[in-house]
């Protein structure tokens, strides 16, 4: 019996010591759930945060002709939604797969690094892309530029509006759901976010306006692009 009990508080102890190493190695798991999805009148910027990710993940999804669910579960498994924009741009303009980039990066390859390997058309890659590599800018920045310069591949601005809406604080949420919104009303992207920023209104209460359904999200940004899927 005492052996037993020596056998047992050894494996207890053994489980102890092991646990915080494996925590240690498991990926950070990010949360994207969302208990508030849909527009409350009473309490109008409750639904925010989830307004702005779902619409830029379908924009994402869109653009980069991928699985909605599959960028959510990958940023909730703990990938950075930086180096999501930056793999896939590089895997369109490379045609290398997007997540063996990703796969590289988590080995601690810078993206400076992984850009020299492919050899890549700047005229391609998008001169803000290549200038903000070249100045070794923040993955955040780096993120900004590809969107900016997918929004100038579709035309979804012009560089003047674009460069407005990045120097008032525009995030990529805010660029996007902008932009999705400024389509439905006829406004000016510009106007639209300086209004939520200001305190005027919510981005759910402009999707109300607008009588945007986030369940129609794709469909609604598949509708504003102005050149074929890249």
């Amino acid at each position: 019996m005492n052996l037993l009990l020596r056998k047992n508080a050894y494996l207890a102890v053994l489980f102890f010591l092991i646990t915080p190493i494996y925590a240690y190695a498991t990926p950070a798991i990010t949360c994207h759930c969302f208990k508030d999805r849909s527009f409350d009148p009473a309490h109008p910027a409750m639904a925010d945060p989830y307004f702005l990710a779902t619409t830029q993940n379908s924009f994402f999804a869109i653009v980069f002709n991928t699985d909605k669910m599959s960028i959510v579960m990958k940023k909730q498994q703990g990938t950075s939604p930086d180096d999501l924009w930056i793999a896939y741009w590089l895997g369109f303009v490379s045609g290398r797969p997007a997540e063996s980039l990703l796969k590289t990066k988590s080995k601690g390859d810078s993206w400076k690094d992984i850009v020299a390997t492919l050899r890549l058309n700047p005229a391609i890659a998008g001169s803000k892309f290549i200038s903000s590599l070249n100045l070794n800018a923040p993955a955040v920045k780096l993120s900004e530029a590809v969107v900016d310069e997918i929004f100038m591949k579709y035309r979804l601005m012009n560089s003047a509006e674009l460069t407005a809406l990045r120097q008032s604080g525009a995030s990529s949420q805010e660029l996007i759901i902008s932009t999705v919104i400024a389509a439905r009303l006829k406004l000016p992207a510009l106007s639209i976010f300086s209004e939520v920023k200001k305190g005027g209104k919510t981005w759910g209460s402009f999707l109300q306006s607008a009588r945007i359904d986030t369940k129609n999200m794709q469909q609604e940004i598949s509708s504003i692009l102005k050149l074929q899927p890249l």
